[in-house]
């Protein structure tokens, strides 16, 4: 057990003593490494205070113990300096849940033992995935022999064993435990003292081995040591190894001073004594002890129960200086009565404690308290003893509870109670009482107003007629009553004016203001439990506005019942006007609208008649327009009209006279226009047409079967056009039958005829042919017979054979017969002769191996019927024909097939009938054998590239099937047309066509087909009609670089978004902000071509994304705007103090939303102020993070801390620390010690590093602390590079050299800063050379953020 003791756990002060120069060298150096290890976990600026700080405290105690080693000469052992620390490292950027890196549950503990002893370390490790643990020595060398590490299940703790302890053995012993995750090392070390019963064996086997270099014999003190040690056999001979002659005389000196030596093993020099105290104080029970073996086991009992002193949280505490042993009781209660004894070895020490109750009472005086406004009001309640009763506070009747505005607190002795009323006000007046246990108190607290002082008073202004005036001051102080008052008079009720009161401003706008509104303006500020009435004043001046014409009206044409507008644009939209229509103010009357929007100033008509024709006039202050309206309604024909025109032609006999009548409305009168099948109509003898202002007649006299046709009129005007068609229907007799008749027989039994119906029916249904004839070279014709109108055909079965007859057939309707149709003399039963001759054959459907030849049958069959054909061929060139057909073709046409690809044929055919053939026709032509061109495929992409008012481009791509087209057809239709009419009369050549001569915004359907030798190709028609008229255009918007996407603002000023745009027609403009339509807080003015949003004063929820979204029927588009209104920003939250590093205090808050997204340079200001006075002084400016480690505390105070937030506008309201935060006192047993003056040993080493510098990932905008330890006498200069350049004597930099710890400070990184940085150390015996790298992020990196803000401060790897 002794052996497992440390310094720490109170081993005697002569267990730390160090006699040898060089090691007490070593010990400092591992002191330095160990200290800054453990500090590196700590925020960067705490690196550099807590690490000097440490380092100085562990070096006074390490030179201590070498200064006393002087002051204790009876036993001679060698120890170490006790190191203790802890490192952990963190590998991976990101832990999975449910895994951490290792780290140590239990900590190890330096150990001091003397050689020969055993010596133990004992660690509990936890980590997941379970870490693997290992022991290894920090000087380097191997575990001894003697030495072994295992693992005990039963406790979970991993042990190192070192068996036979020898002074090689002492070390810094490290004990690692690693995961995938990172590693944990726990380094102590272990203090050998040397044992003097040893020193004899040693001296002799050194002695046995080293050759003696000096003959002289030891003198007689020397001898006494050596012999002190030893064995009483081994006198004589270790008396005759040194060659020592005196024996006798020596051994009887040895035993005068063992007789001296040999003392108790527990001398007591000052019993325990018994102590009387007061209930609530603390004491000290305190004895004198020498100890013949310093680790002997010492315990403390109070009655027969031993004192836990570790986990009596503060209640006991053991120390001891040198020689002397405590007890500290804290806070004694009767309770703690008793007997107390110290047990040492087999001796026990015992006192007695008695403790004195006396009654509880108030010490402090209670008399009325009277704090300032805005001040702290601090009540002081001191006990005459602690009791564990709780107080209680309240006031009208109400019981007080920490929070914000009360702070309730106990002294550290546990006897004086503090209230603190933070920020008080008026309502904190009243009486407070203070209860406990049976114990009442009262104090009154009155509360004093703070005067009102304006910071800033109302100015003189000066506006324009229209204009907005704004007055506005700045007061001291929150909460204050105001009154506005105009040449005496009170207005602060009037809705002339807008009053507004935020905070510390208040100031009165009057919009649009007139020339009354000029004046003497005062406000007046009052507040509670104050009678003074604070004034400041102000003169308003109102100019009068005059104007000009920026754009004037122009005269407007409308048709009835529409909307119109008349328009005038001032330079000055402050300006008003009037609107006189012919020299007469313009009253309320229906369908007139006065309009103001801005400087446009507009006459809306929403459904114009005659009664608002005129000349239209407006007149403001400096400015005057006018502009004629006139009605101008385009031609119109009642539908019904239409509708029974198109329902039946209108009919009239031959010979008499067509009226046609048709009303129509118009203003102006339109151009009247007749047309007959698209001619126009000319007047003339028998044509006549009259006009009149409400319709048009078309009279034709004496009409005849020609008139008839179609019938369409026109009416045109400068506002539009109109068209009505008819068919007019003339009834006369039949035209007579068509052509020549045609015998179909002329046999001696019967002839047969056939003929064709007439062309004109004279608009009436044909109802017989009438058949008559007459022997030849006779005058008279008999009827011989009449067939029905759906026949043409007559056969005359009453022939005699061999006589001539000539016919004549008429047609009959209603209005009688038509003239004759006469044929020529035809003879019945003539002689059968070959028929005649074929007309040229034809061919077709020409292929490479086919031919398709048709004729035409002879004119004269030769009195017989055909029987059918010859078909002969030959080559072209050649003279030998090649019958094709065996038999008698009956058909017109036949296919030839065999032909041979690429040759000429020639054909000619004979016809055959009873008689036999005829005459061979004429040649045909010669045609080549070869495969036909194909007709083209459809036309592709048909679309419209360009249009006007009066033509419309197309264009178009060739089809991908057929052949290639010679040329196309491209044919147009109205869209109230159902006929298509050709374009060109000849195929367009091109893929583009521009189709001229259309009518002003009218609707057009196109469809186009290709062509060539092959034939036509079928039509495509565009899916959708055309209107002449120019293209449309989608909503774009028109940006000139002045309005940017993102805009900043500060509260209470005007927010301004004006956009332009250009879309045709005309788009619809919608503001959103943030996804949703605006609340009409914002006045929005929209026009044709622009569009603006403004806010007259805005405010910090005014920030957002503004979207001014544009549609028409033709495109929609839309621009974002980012809106930042700025203001004083809110607090910081949530302050926490932190002591990492004796001495300093880190401060930890929550970061104000306002700074978060703060791109201009928002930053905290962190104060302090001591307890002992109320001035608060600046402790560091521009820190960006949300922590900071103060240094320089003096120790013993208390000190207050405060955050504060500061933007370019000004300082937000601050964040106190609730309560002071104490810094304690360095430890009065270190500062006691009455230590030798000890001079240290000079020493040279080489500059090197005990911890190097790491790589650093740092956040754009926030400070980056480079740290390392080194190592080096002389202390070596420090020069620090960026890249090749030296940054030494920059003065962007910080950076100092302590300690052994060189720190840089790099404020406010950007992208410049990012590179590699080296630090030179160089003295006499050399130089050293470290490098680390620095990242520089934005806060879009998410990655680079995770692995410089890690969750856990142990795991930090990048800072």
């Amino acid at each position: 057990m002794a052996a497992e003791n440390s310094l720490t756990n109170g081993d005697s002060l002569d267990q730390m003593i160090e006699p040898m120069g060089p090691l007490s060298q070593i010990a400092e150096a591992q002191v330095m490494s160990s200290t800054f290890t453990s500090s590196t976990t700590s925020s960067s600026s705490t690196t550099t205070s807590s690490s000097s700080m440490a380092s100085s405290r562990l070096r006074k105690i390490s030179q201590g113990l070498i200064k006393s080693m002087d002051e204790h000469t009876v036993v001679h052992r060698k120890s170490s300096a006790v190191v203790e620390s802890f490192s952990q490292v963190q590998k991976s950027p990101h832990i999975p849940k449910g895994e951490s890196v290792p780290d140590f549950e239990e900590k190890l503990r330096p150990v001091t033992a003397q050689e020969g002893e055993n010596a133990v370390f004992r660690a509990k490790v936890t980590g997941t995935p379970q870490p693997s643990v290992f022991w290894e020595r920090a000087s380097g060398s191997p575990l001894s022999d003697e030495t072994i590490s295992f693992y005990e299940d039963f406790n979970n703790q991993h042990i190192l064993k070192v068996k036979n302890l020898s002074l090689e053995d002492r070390d810094v012993y490290k004990c690692i435990a690693s995961n995938v995750h990172g590693e944990a090392i726990y380094s102590v070390s272990l203090i050998v003292t040397e044992n003097p019963a040893l020193d004899l064996k040693k001296m002799l086997k050194k002695r046995s081995i080293e050759k003696r270099e000096e003959k002289k014999p030891p003198t007689e003190e020397e001898m006494l040591k050596i012999l002190s040690g030893a064995d009483k056999k081994d006198y004589e001979r270790i008396c005759a190894e040194h060659g020592f002659t005196d024996f006798r005389g020596i051994l009887k000196k040895l035993k005068e001073m063992k007789k001296k030596v040999e003392v108790e093993m527990v001398h007591v020099l000052k019993p325990l004594e018994n102590i009387t105290a007061k209930a609530g104080t603390s004491i000290i029970f305190d004895t004198i002890l020498e100890l013949k073996d310093p680790n002997v086991r010492m315990q403390w009992f109070l009655g027969s129960d031993l004192l836990r002193t570790q986990y009596s949280l503060g209640k006991y505490e053991v120390k001891q200086m040198g020689t002397k042993h405590m007890l500290c009781i804290s806070s004694v209660s009767l309770s703690d009565m008793g007997t107390y004894a110290l047990q040492v070895g087999d001796k026990r020490l015992t006192a007695r404690l008695h403790v004195i109750d006396e009654p509880l009472k108030f010490l402090s005086d209670f008399e009325p308290k009277k704090v300032t406004e805005r001040q702290t009001a601090v009540f002081e309640v001191r006990l005459s003893k602690k009791t564990d009763a709780p107080l209680i506070w309240k006031v009208k009747d109400k019981e007080l509870k920490r929070d914000d505005k009360f702070d309730v607190s106990l002294s550290e002795d546990g006897l004086t109670y503090t209230l603190k009323i933070k920020d008080v006000k008026v309502s904190d007046t009243g009486d407070y009482t203070i209860t406990i246990g049976d114990l009442t108190a009262t104090v009154p607290l009155f509360i004093q107003r703070i005067p009102i002082k304006f910071s800033s008073s109302l100015k003189n202004a000066r506006v324009q007629e229209r204009g907005k005036a704004r007055l506005e001051c700045e007061l001291t102080s929150k909460d204050v009553h105001i009154r506005w008052l105009k040449d005496g008079s009170d207005i602060s009720a009037s809705r002339r004016y807008i009053f507004m009161h935020e905070g510390k401003r208040a100031e009165a706008i009057i919009e649009d203001c007139e020339l009354t509104d000029a004046g003497e303006y005062t406000v007046v500020c009052t507040q509670d439990n104050d009678t003074h009435e604070y004034i400041s004043t102000a003169i308003l001046t109102v100019d009068e506005r005059f104007a000009s014409v920026k754009s004037g009206m122009s005269d407007a044409q409308c048709p009835t019942g529409s909307s119109a507008e008349l328009c005038v644009v001032l330079d000055d939209e402050k300006v008003d006007g009037r609107w006189l229509k012919d020299g007469k103010e313009i009253s309320d009357k229906s369908g007139v609208q006065v309009v103001k929007q801005g400087a446009v100033h507009k006459l809306l008509f929403s459904n114009v008649n005659d009664a608002h024709e005129g000349k239209y006039t407006f007149k403001a202050k400096g400015a005057e327009s006018e502009a004629l309206l006139s009605i101008a309604d385009p031609p119109e024909i009642d539908s019904s009209v239409l509708d029974m025109l198109g329902a039946e032609p209108v009919s009239v006999k031959a010979g008499q006279t067509a009226t046609i009548k048709i009303p129509f409305k118009g203003k102006p009168l339109p151009k009247v226009t007749w047309y007959k099948d698209g001619v126009e109509v000319i007047e003339d003898e028998r044509t006549r047409i009259e006009r009149s202002a409400d319709g048009t007649t078309l009279v034709l006299s004496r009409c005849v079967r020609e008139d008839s046709g179609a019938m369409m009129l026109r009416l045109k005007s400068d506002c539009g056009t109109a068209v009505a068609n008819l068919h007019l229907n003339v009834i006369d007799r039949p035209k007579p039958p068509q052509g020549k008749v045609e015998f179909l027989e002329m046999s001696r039994k019967c002839i047969k005829m056939k003929w064709k119906a007439p062309r004109d029916n004279g608009g009436k249904q044909v109802t017989k042919f009438l058949v008559e004839r007459r022997p030849a070279g006779k005058k008279s014709w008999d009827k011989v017979g009449e067939v029905n109108s759906n026949t043409t055909i007559f056969t005359d079965d009453k022939v005699t054979e061999g006589e001539a007859y000539q016919y004549r057939i008429r047609a009959v309707n209603e209005e009688g017969m038509s003239e004759p149709l006469e044929t020529e003399d035809v003879r019945a039963g003539e002689p059968i002769e070959p028929p005649g001759v074929v007309s040229q054959p034809q061919v077709s459907n020409v292929t490479k191996e086919t031919m398709t030849v048709s004729w035409t049958p002879p004119g004269d069959d030769g009195g017989a019927p055909v029987l059918g054909y010859i078909l002969e061929r030959r080559k072209k060139g050649s003279n030998m024909w090649l019958q094709l057909n065996n038999d008698l073709i009956t058909d017109s046409k036949f296919t030839v097939d065999g032909l041979v690809e690429g040759a000429e044929y020639e054909f000619r055919v004979t016809s055959v009938n009873r008689a036999g053939a005829g005459s061979p026709s004429t040649i045909s032509n010669s045609v080549q054998a070869k495969d036909p061109i194909r007709a083209p495929g459809l036309v592709r992409n048909l679309f419209v590239s360009d249009s006007t008012y009066s033509s419309i481009s197309l264009r178009w791509s060739a089809p991908e099937t057929g052949d290639a087209p010679s040329g196309y057809i491209l044919e147009v239709r109205l869209e109230t047309s159902k006929d298509w009419t050709k374009v060109t009369k000849v195929p367009v050549a091109g893929t583009s066509f521009t189709v001229a001569g259309l009518q002003e915004r009218m609707k057009y359907y196109f469809r186009i087909r290709a062509v060539n030798e092959g034939g036509l190709g079928e039509s495509v028609e565009m899916s959708k009609g055309v209107i002449a008229m120019p293209p449309p255009v989608s909503p774009k918007f028109s940006l000139d670089g002045k309005l940017r996407n993102h805009v900043v603002v500060r509260a209470g000023a005007a927010l301004c978004l004006r956009l332009s745009f250009f879309a045709s027609p005309p788009p619809l403009v919608t503001w959103f902000k943030d996804g949703l339509s605006t609340t009409g807080r914002e006045a929005i003015i929209k026009g044709n071509n622009h569009s603006q949003l403004l806010i007259s004063s805005s405010v910090r929820s005014d920030s957002g994304v503004y979207r001014v979204h544009l549609k028409n029927e033709f495109g929609e588009a839309h621009y974002d705007i980012h809106v930042k209104v700025t203001d004083f920003p809110r607090p910081p939250k949530n302050l926490c103090l932190v002591e990492e590093v004796p001495g300093t205090v880190t401060l930890q808050w929550d970061h104000t939303p306002d700074l978060a997204d703060d791109d201009e340079g928002a930053h905290y200001v962190i104060l302090k102020r001591d307890t002992s006075t109320t001035s608060w002084f600046t402790v560091a400016e521009r820190v960006f993070s949300k922590k900071y480690t103060v240094t320089g505390l003096l120790p013993g105070r208390k000190y207050y801390f405060r955050v504060v937030a500061k933007n370019f506008i000004g300082n937000s309201d601050p964040l106190d620390s609730k309560e002071p935060y104490f810094i304690p006192k360095e430890k009065e047993n270190i500062r006691g010690l009455s230590l030798k003056q000890h001079t240290a040993r000079s020493r040279q080493v080489k500059p090197s590093f005990l911890l190097p510098l790491k790589d650093h990932a740092v956040r754009r905008g926030n400070d980056c602390t480079m740290s390392c330890a080194y190592q080096g006498m002389p202390t070596p200069q420090a020069c620090w590079f960026k890249g090749e350049t030296k940054i030494s004597t920059c003065t962007r930099f910080w950076q100092s050299t302590a300690n052994g710890v060189c720190t840089l400070v790099i404020p406010t990184c950007g992208a410049k800063d990012e590179g590699q940085y080296t630090l030179v150390l160089e003295n006499p015996l050399g130089e050293a050379r470290c490098t680390c790298s620095l990242v520089v992020f934005d806060k879009d990196d998410s990655l680079l953020e995770s692995l410089g803000n890690p969750t856990n401060n142990k795991d930090k790897l990048i800072q």
